[in-house]
């Protein structure tokens, strides 16, 4: 990565500078709105005194991203930065870890420039992914599937081959990267809004801001990344994270008495691409900055009536990472009721980020499967 000293302050205006840098590279992705969820997520749960908020979803389809995930946004960015270093050999290329979708990110990053990229994969990773990786043209090199294993790796990697890293979540440009995407559906839902306003009898306008962002956490990078967008805006940003085998770092450090970050996770949840432990670089914007509003988890079974939704309501393809903030808005009460507390009768606008799509569909029949155990289903 380009130093520490050479990056540009996390802010606003940052990613609206990175957004600059990226845009020729990157697809504007779509807003999509569903009014079966819409009634689903404002419908109470069965439970005695449920929440009943009223809820407006507008998802940010990053699926539909090349490489199919919100990746390439910071990979790009790290790779245009790390181009005006004068202290990096081009020549000796750059390297990552990733279960998938960094890795196809940054293999694409670096092709597009003409740079040699060694991508370090866990060796249970989807054979689409590797396959994808590889078709970009990287060298794929297996390690573990734990985030330890992938570092340890990676570093005989730089010390063979002298190539830069490029991390997939824990550095500046990859967070200002990846909150590019935060800054297009504030614009998105504005411009939906204002269409919907002038078509309208109403006397009164509709908002132009959306009330919150929910994002999925795994390393922090894009949840750290939107929040930075959303800074000094009306808008709240929470992150979504999977509870299964204490993949929920994030919320437990979040909420802890001494706030200390978890360091490291082991965990082999379905939301594969959330495996890792939060970042440092974006825990101090998620907890130190308090840019973060709120941390919510959802169950392994919540994740999965989340993607059956939007597969048999959206017709989209999502992998389970992706729908995880889908899932807190469906099933976390704690979640709900604090919108039913703060947007009363006239409700919350809320933006989901669909973060990627890449899922072994091979895989898709044992993860809907009520034999399946869940240790057993792996689509990283």
């Amino acid at each position: 990565m380009a130093d520490l000293s050479t990056c540009r302050p996390l802010t606003r205006d940052s990613v609206k500078e990175a957004h600059e840098l990226i845009r020729p590279y990157i697809h504007q992705t779509p807003v999509l709105t569903n009014t079966t969820l819409n009634t689903i997520a404002s419908t109470p749960l069965s439970s005695p005194g449920a929440a009943k908020p009223v809820i407006r979803l507008y998802f940010k389809c990053e699926n539909l991203q090349l490489i199919g995930a919100f990746k390439v946004r910071g990979a790009f960015h790290a790779v245009e930065r790390l181009k005006q270093d004068p202290t990096w050999s081009r020549e000796k290329g750059v390297v990552t870890h990733s279960s998938g979708n960094h890795a196809q990110a940054l293999a694409l990053a670096a092709r597009s420039n003409n740079i040699k990229a060694y991508v370090v994969m866990p060796s249970i990773s989807a054979p689409p992914k590797v396959s994808a990786t590889e078709g970009y043209g990287a060298t794929v090199i297996h390690s573990g599937s734990t985030s330890v294993e992938r570092e340890a790796v990676t570093q005989d990697v730089i010390n063979s081959t002298g190539a830069r890293l490029v991390p997939p979540y824990d550095h500046p440009d990859i967070i200002l990267g990846q909150g590019t995407m935060g800054l297009e559906l504030q614009d998105q839902f504005s411009q939906l809004r204002s269409q919907l306003s002038s078509s309208s009898s109403s006397p009164n306008p509709s908002p132009k801001n959306l009330n919150a962002i929910l994002t999925p956490c795994g390393g922090g990078g894009m949840l750290s990344g939107v929040a930075l967008s959303c800074e000094g805006t009306p808008t709240k940003v929470f992150g979504a994270e999977p509870s299964f085998e204490g993949a929920d770092d994030c919320t437990r450090s979040y909420y802890s008495p001494d706030g200390v970050r978890i360091e490291s996770v082991k965990s082999l949840t379905i939301a594969d691409g959330l495996r890792t432990p939060v970042g440092e670089h974006p825990w101090q914007i998620i907890y130190e900055r308090r840019l973060v509003s709120g941390m919510y988890s959802v169950t392994e079974d919540q994740i999965k009536s989340a993607l059956k939704l939007v597969y048999e309501r959206m017709k989209l393809v999502v992998e389970p990472s992706a729908v995880v903030g889908l899932a807190v808005v469906l099933y976390n009460e704690q979640f709900r009721k604090m919108v039913e507390q703060e947007g009363g009768a006239d409700g919350w606008d809320i933006g989901i980020v669909f973060s990627g799509g890449n899922i072994d569909l091979s895989k898709l029949g044992e993860l809907f499967s009520p034999a399946t155990d869940e240790q057993t289903v792996i689509t990283a």
